[in-house]
């Protein structure tokens, strides 16, 4: 085909058509490949569940709480633009910045959000002017953002929270609850009433708390469910690690960490560049909007999560084949 487009001696409207044709083939060959790709690797145990997404501000001060809420407006934007339900279940801003978050959970209930939304797991940069800066300099911030496996009560009817071979089992002796004051805006309601609920897992020292709701039982219900997510992601990535170091291979299990820079938001040249698919886009505006370019950023970065695990499923077959051989 590319013969015929290159050749010329083709007639106009052949090498047109032989065009329209190519671009079509290389989207379907594309599409078979990543479909071929995908079912090389064992499918992830929580890549049908529903997810939460945590955001958090990192270095900046105030500027990464603006920053932290940019992002969670992109997911909310990016979620109702491709028919994914998702509701805020905890936000904290800061009062004295308007738009700012000190900490938000975006719970996406759609099943199989977890699979579309795991790859924005990581730290993401933004480099630009802030609003307060008077000599024009450019401030680097970061805020880390989390993407967790989600069962809550109401649609974890296939999950038994009391079996302890689940990741989502927590033995509540283990959990030592708190309940206070809600601190923050909410006028009297905040001086009478201990609805605010903290849950520490002693073991692990994972310390959730919520005060979004003036019910304590709801506040309540919030926690465990952020706890039990936050624990069964925690016990995932801890088989992945023993994985890892049994197999005494180059090759890791392509796990995002919570610490790694994955993302630049550059404001100067408008432009965002993922750094592990390598993909560089331009116009932040529709990207933070939600828009087609985020997905174009989020697909690349799923093939490159893709050709991670296969080449962990290589790595761990080519371990087990050396291993045969030096037994017999």
């Amino acid at each position: 085909m590319r013969r015929l487009i290159k050749d010329p001696n083709t007639d106009a409207e052949l090498r047109s058509l032989a065009s329209e044709d190519l671009d079509t083939t290389v989207a379907q060959l594309d599409n078979a490949s990543q479909s071929l790709a995908q079912s090389l690797i064992p499918k992830h145990p929580f890549a049908d569940l529903p997810c939460l997404i945590e955001i958090r501000p990192g270095a900046g001060g105030s500027e990464a709480t603006i920053f932290a809420g940019d992002l969670l407006r992109m997911y909310q934007a990016y979620c109702s633009q491709n028919g994914l339900h998702a509701g805020i279940i905890k936000l904290e801003v800061a009062e004295a910045e308007p738009g700012s978050v000190t900490e938000a959970v975006l719970e996406v209930e759609t099943p199989g959000a977890y699979a579309i939304l795991r790859c924005e797991a990581g730290v993401h940069r933004v480099q630009r002017i802030p609003a307060t800066e008077t000599k024009g300099r450019v401030h680097t911030s970061s805020a880390s953002v989390m993407v967790l496996p989600s069962i809550s009560q109401s649609n974890g009817e296939k999950i038994d929270f009391n079996d302890p071979s689940s990741d989502y089992y927590v033995d509540p002796k283990d959990v030592r609850i708190d309940v206070m004051r809600a601190n923050g805006a909410g006028g009297q309601h905040v001086n009478r009433t201990e609805s605010a609920v903290r849950l520490t897992h002693i073991p692990t020292n994972t310390v959730v708390s919520v005060q979004d709701s003036r019910s304590q039982l709801a506040n309540r219900e919030k926690a465990w469910q952020i706890l039990r997510s936050r624990l069964a992601l925690a016990r995932r990535e801890a088989r992945e690690e023993e994985m890892v170091r049994l197999r005494r291979s180059v090759v890791g299990v392509a796990k995002i960490g919570r610490g790694d820079k994955i993302r630049t938001y550059n404001w100067q040249q408008q432009r965002v560049t993922d750094h592990r698919s390598g993909l560089t886009v331009h116009g932040i505006d529709g990207i933070l909007g939600g828009g087609p370019n985020l997905e174009k950023i989020m697909d690349s970065v799923r093939k490159w999560l893709t050709g991670k695990e296969i080449a962990d499923v290589l790595a761990t077959s080519q371990d087990g084949l050396t291993e045969s051989l030096v037994d017999k």
